[in-house]
């Protein structure tokens, strides 16, 4: 083997050497305190290791609206916050291999001037004060590599930061730590070349998902109070459901994607977004809001310039229920938690009806050719200066053709058709509000059985506002047994049921999305609270 054809495998190694040797001594787990790799649910070492002070936990197991009162009110300093969930940050990083960077003694400085300020002036910088945000590795920090996962793109620093670092950092919030992706951010779980495979703190045998994957297992975990994740194909809401936590998947032109690194740079045929992560729905409408409120339009001339808006939700909501897509039946648990959530939404007085799938093979397809449109270029050209093999969920890209610029414009128009059949469809519901649906057919998988994510796909093409959300409900390997008379809908449907175990997955979290149209970021966070309130009230009535 040539030092070249071997090259890509000494920077990857010397990569992880490089991000090991970043953790402080203080924040290293002793040998004998690390749990058992026969130990598959780690979230649960925190409080049972008695590695973590009492303090320490209360601040990791705080939400972040509850964090940013506490600061404000001096009951605790920013340093104190930070230093905290840098510890925690560390343990999920030696548990779950969740992070690409880590540079806590930078944050730890950033946390006292914060501090200084505001015992100073009495005054917090901004709405953000204090609150360490966790940035999925393609949000560029000046001086700090974002790889993507290629090994070519390391040891290459940002020269300048993404204009959402810049305004978080205005906005008082710390930054601690990057998260790991996929190669490209293209895969629907979190494993590259360089740094390896995230696992679920939730299951270490299952996967977080992907892109945003190193994000859900490191804010599952309780490494961070709030992440910020991106999406393309349903990039935030698979790894949100994988691990049950909150996501907001926005239209394009609500937040600012400027000046991040791209897998596929200059791919605008079906936009990239980016969105909050986190533990309540509460805490990401807060970011949510504070973003849109700092006005980003004023910075990037991509985003529109439309104020965040308070929207009363209707007493009674009409929502459409997508139970299959016609191309891959959900897994047990995830029908399970459509039935009992519809079921709760009738109780609650909503009106339920079903969505005909009838658009989205199609409209999968018409992605499925964006993602590949330039030939795979892009990827190879990322893949060759260090000879880094092309890893086998990457297939695609290695065999795609590519499009000339008439049939891009062809797919372009395809595109925009779909997209106008698909709200003419919507509106012939009447005065529909939104669609519940799967968020993916697996609650999670085994590590490499992430096949499918047709469900959050379609959304990315039409450019809708979504949530994913935790319903409370868990896999439970009596009530989820595969029915044996069921009729597969097509290969993907095969996989996933034959990929199915109720076994490994019971006790697991089952989310659901809830879509709204284009634009409507407000209006589906404020009706994933209705329906999360019904579900409540449901709960009730199954137990």
């Amino acid at each position: 083997m040539t030092s070249l054809e071997n090259n890509w495998q000494k920077i990857a190694s010397a990569k992880r050497d490089a991000l090991a040797a970043s953790i402080p001594e203080e924040y290293r787990v002793p040998q004998q305190q690390l749990p058992l790799e026969s130990q598959l649910d780690v979230t649960i070492w925190p409080k049972e290791s008695g590695w973590f002070t009492a303090e320490e936990l209360e601040i990791t197991d705080s939400t972040a609206l509850q964090i940013l009162e506490k600061i404000a009110s001096k009951s605790w300093t920013s340093e104190k916050v930070t230093r905290a969930f840098c510890k925690r940050a560390a343990a999920a990083q030696q548990l779950t291999n969740c992070l690409s960077d880590a540079f806590f003694e930078e944050a730890i400085e950033s946390a006292k001037a914060l501090d200084d300020h505001l015992n100073k002036t009495g005054q917090v910088v901004g709405p953000l004060h204090g609150l360490p945000i966790s940035l999925k590795d393609n949000f560029n920090i000046k001086g700090k590599d974002s790889t993507v996962g290629f090994t070519s793109l390391v040891n290459q620093p940002a020269e300048y930061n993404a204009t959402l670092v810049d305004m978080l950092e205005k906005l008082g919030a710390v930054r601690y730590c990057k998260t790991n992706v996929p190669t490209a951010m293209m895969i629907a779980e979190s494993v590259n070349n360089v740094f390896g495979r995230t696992v679920n703190p939730l299951n270490r045998k299952v996967t977080s998902g992907g892109s945003s994957g190193g994000e859900s297992a490191l804010l599952a975990f309780g490494g961070s109070p709030l992440g910020v994740g991106t999406d393309i194909g349903g990039s935030l809401r698979i790894p949100a459901a994988c691990t049950g936590i909150f996501t907001l998947r926005p239209s394009a032109g609500r937040f600012t994607t400027q000046r991040c690194r791209s897998g596929l740079a200059g791919q605008e045929a079906v936009a990239s977004v980016n969105g909050p992560m986190g533990k309540t729905l509460e805490d990401i409408t807060f970011y949510s809001k504070t973003i849109v409120d700092a006005q980003p339009w004023l910075l990037d001339p991509k985003v529109l310039p439309i104020p965040w808006r308070e929207v009363e939700v209707k007493k009674k909501l009409k929502v459409a229920v997508l139970w299959n897509d016609g191309i891959c039946l959900p897994t047990p648990p995830v029908t399970r938690a459509l039935k009992e959530t519809a079921e709760s939404l009738k109780k609650a007085g909503h009106e339920v009806v079903e969505w005909d799938p009838k658009l989205h093979a199609k409209t999968l397809e018409i992605l499925g050719r964006m993602f590949v449109a330039d030939g795979g270029k892009s990827v190879e050209a990322l893949l060759a200066p260090t000879n880094e093999p092309y890893r086998p969920e990457m297939t695609m890209y290695k065999e795609a053709k590519e499009l000339g610029v008439s049939d891009m414009w062809k797919l372009h128009l395809e595109r925009s058709e779909i997209q106008r059949q698909y709200l003419e469809q919507w509106m012939s519901y009447g005065d529909l509000d939104a669609i519940l649906a799967p968020t993916t057919p697996y609650a999670s998988v085994t590590h490499g059985d992430f096949k499918y994510v047709g469900y959050t796909g379609v959304y990315n093409v039409v450019d809708y506002s979504a949530a994913s959300f935790p319903t409370g409900i868990i896999v439970d390997k009596a009530k989820d047994q595969l029915a044996t008379d069921i009729k597969t809908q097509s290969e993907y449907c095969k996989g996933a049921r034959n990929s199915y175990d109720p076994g490994l997955l019971h006790g697991h979290p089952v989310s659901l999305q809830l879509v709204a149209k284009r634009l409507e970021e407000e209006k589906v966070l404020a009706m994933t609270a209705v329906v999360l309130e019904a579900l409540k009230s449901g709960s009730k009535a199954h137990a």
